[in-house]
């Protein structure tokens, strides 16, 4: 009863430490409990131990003090032969390699980790460190590694039951993936899954997974989406610049318009350019948005001088006259480019360029007549 009653206040006053974001006072009270930690069982110290790290890792505060007390945890939890324990704390180090951008040390934990594992048979744990290789492997750029080690984590966590947190973050994960390959729809579903699971626990990665399903529905090319999203109760509870970031951008992509879409990235710079989930797909984004803005702006004209356009969009007349022609090509508006005198002759929707029928048309008939005299040739000889 006495270990209960200390250790229901040391959560509390972890989690309290973490809502104001004490990360110092935390990483102190971590360290100062192991005179406790040695007059409860083995079972009941990892519990604390992990529960505290965790809550110390959740803050996402760049400190410094997360790799070091980290490691020295570690250093204890060996000390004390406490194998479970130490492996667990491992695991979060991978994590905080691959926060660090430290890759190869990440991999070179998850190998010696996975080993370690593989003898203890801790299947949610073997699982924790599968889906962490996969984020490491993400950030490499090595999709199909980081889709296999997906796989593994999933298959693995099919044996056992997976708490809501680990759960999140496999979907997480796969709605990232599938966004890697422009599975845009699929990856919505998965990152709806992943908001829910963390929302659930009142984890501050909710906020990702909502950020990322405003992505996708932008990806999609259904900005309306977006603020209807946002008018249920999500929005009520979720507000932060990563939000307001991704409606400025439906917004631009709403109205078609390249200059509000650069003007966001500008504004967000830390809350885009920093999260690689996002950063990934700013460019397709700029590039479609891009596109619509270029037919909006020659919709109305049946000539229109490319200067005018580019003018227009406040771009280079190079890249105007290029992404232009690559609209044409890509069949995405009907006209033709005079790049001698610099005009771009539109086509009506229903009138288009006839060439290439009736080029297919003579190459039929052609076929024909070549059959014909071929059957001839052969009768003569």
């Amino acid at each position: 009863g006495k270990t209960k009653e200390v250790e229901l206040p040391l959560s509390s006053m972890g989690k309290l430490l973490a809502k104001q974001n004490q990360a110092k006072e935390l990483a102190s009270l971590i360290k100062s409990i192991r005179p406790f930690l040695g007059v409860v069982s083995k079972a009941k110290a990892s519990k604390i131990v992990r529960e505290l790290v965790d809550t110390f890792l959740d803050m996402g505060s760049k400190t410094g003090l997360e790799i070091p007390l980290c490691l020295e945890c570690i250093g204890w939890a060996k000390s004390e032969k406490r194998t479970f324990l130490t492996q667990a704390l491992e695991a979060r180090l991978i994590l905080l390699y691959h926060s660090n951008g430290d890759y190869s040390e990440a991999l070179n934990t998850v190998n010696r980790v996975m080993k370690e594992l593989k003898k203890m048979d801790d299947k949610q744990l073997l699982m924790e460190v599968q889906l962490s290789e996969s984020k490491v492997y993400h950030t490499l750029g090595n999709v199909p590694k980081a889709r296999a080690a997906l796989t593994s984590a999933r298959t693995t966590a099919n044996s056992i039951y997976v708490p809501p947190k680990l759960q999140a973050a496999l979907d997480m994960q796969s709605g990232i993936l599938h966004g890697e390959e422009k599975d845009f729809k699929t990856g919505f579903s998965y990152f709806y899954e992943a908001f829910e699971g963390y929302d659930s626990v009142d984890h501050p990665f909710a906020m990702d997974g909502l950020k990322y399903m405003l992505l996708s529905k932008i990806m999609l090319g259904v900005p309306d989406d977006v603020q209807a999203l946002l008018t249920g109760k999500m929005g009520l509870k979720y507000r932060g610049r990563g939000i307001d970031a991704m409606k400025a951008i439906a917004d631009a992509g709403k109205k078609r318009d390249i200059s509000i879409f650069n003007k966001t990235i500008a504004e967000y710079d830390d809350e885009l350019k920093k999260d690689p989930v996002v950063q990934n797909h700013l460019k397709s984004l700029y590039d479609n948005l891009l596109e619509k803005n270029l037919v909006r702006i020659i919709e109305p004209y049946s000539r229109v001088q490319i200067a005018h356009v580019a003018e227009t969009i406040s771009l280079p007349y190079e890249v105007v006259e290029k992404k232009l022609s690559q609209i044409i090509l890509d069949k995405k508006f009907s006209g033709i480019l005079d790049q001698g005198s610099g005009v771009l002759i539109v086509y009506d929707g229903s009138e288009s360029d006839q060439t290439y029928t009736y080029a297919l048309d003579t190459i039929t008939h052609m076929g024909k007549v070549v059959d014909v005299l071929f059957k001839k040739a052969q009768k003569l000889s």
